[in-house]
């Protein structure tokens, strides 16, 4: 009952004002306040800076290039086998297996509609209309960049504005259809063991999220329309991204959907409620379905 009450009131919040002050207070470079804001942050929030490329935290020029630090190779091997994907992010399975009837399962008693989530863009909802989704979940302590499960090539990106509820274990349990709901960037791929979908979620104090191809989509100095759905086609543009290469990054921490056609099947690894690696296995090819 608690969770319920205190999910309920992210409904009165102004999730993009508050989000607008976060943008500006994550991107101060005057080193005193930087420095005050970084270690007020660290003391709330575990960070695991071993693991990061730059350990000294203060060596960073603002929390948001904090929030978004490098990670030593050696600490994310890939998985060797080349066929399987990998999971793209640290965090934590929020959901993942079938999507049933056209509908996601995002907590008991919750899901939403897979056409809602991309857009309502009926011929992207109907390649995965038969397919398998994971929700990862970052929170903040979490490395914050995003790479590629298995090579793709890029072929169209479709921004969607919403609100920016929480995307935190106990929103998720409480507010109905929250993922198609947020802000949300969908970013969809061909790839050799066939489509992908990976749809970049926003939440509060996350209003700018980034793509490698397309700079900031969200956020204060983004160039989008956040009142229109907004698409974007890149068929003719060859972008390809490889195997484990970073895509994009958020602020804080947020939620990837990676969605998957009956080409591949989740690892038995990937459940809900497990903490996930970058570079682990996500997904292996299907051999039922394999010509």
């Amino acid at each position: 009952m608690k969770q319920k009450l205190l999910a309920s009131l992210y409904y009165i919040l102004p999730h993009h004002a508050i989000s607008r002050v976060m943008f500006v207070i994550a991107r101060i470079r005057w080193r005193p306040l930087k420095n005050l804001i970084i270690r007020i942050y660290t003391s709330l929030v575990p960070v695991n800076l071993h693991e990061a490329v730059e350990e000294d935290r203060f060596a960073y020029e603002s929390l948001n290039a904090f929030f978004t630090r490098a990670i030593k190779a050696e600490y994310r091997p890939f998985d060797e086998n080349q066929e399987n994907w990998l999971c793209p992010v640290d965090g934590a399975v929020s959901q993942a297996q079938a999507i049933k009837d056209g509908r996601i399962f995002q907590a008991k008693g919750h899901d939403y509609s897979l056409l809602e989530l991309v857009g309502a863009d009926k011929n992207l909802a109907s390649v995965f209309s038969n397919g398998t989704f994971a929700t990862l979940y970052l929170s903040p302590r979490d490395y914050h960049r995003i790479h590629m499960p298995t090579t793709g090539t890029l072929q169209q990106m479709v921004y969607v504005p919403g609100r920016l509820f929480s995307v935190a274990p106990f929103t998720v349990n409480n507010i109905p259809r929250l993922f198609a709901r947020n802000e949300r960037c969908v970013c969809y791929f061909e790839t050799e063991q066939g489509p992908m979908a990976m749809i970049l979620v926003g939440a509060i104090n996350v209003a700018a999220t980034e793509t490698v191809w397309h700079g900031l989509v969200t956020g204060e100095a983004s160039n989008i329309n956040s009142g229109e759905i907004t698409q974007f086609d890149y068929r003719d543009k060859n972008i390809v991204l490889k195997r484990g290469e970073e895509m994009g990054r958020f602020n804080l921490g947020s939620t990837v959907i990676v969605l998957a056609t009956d080409k591949m099947k989740l690892d038995k690894s990937i459940v809900a409620d497990t903490e996930i690696k970058l570079g682990q296995c996500l997904a292996r090819p299907d051999s039922k379905t394999i010509d």
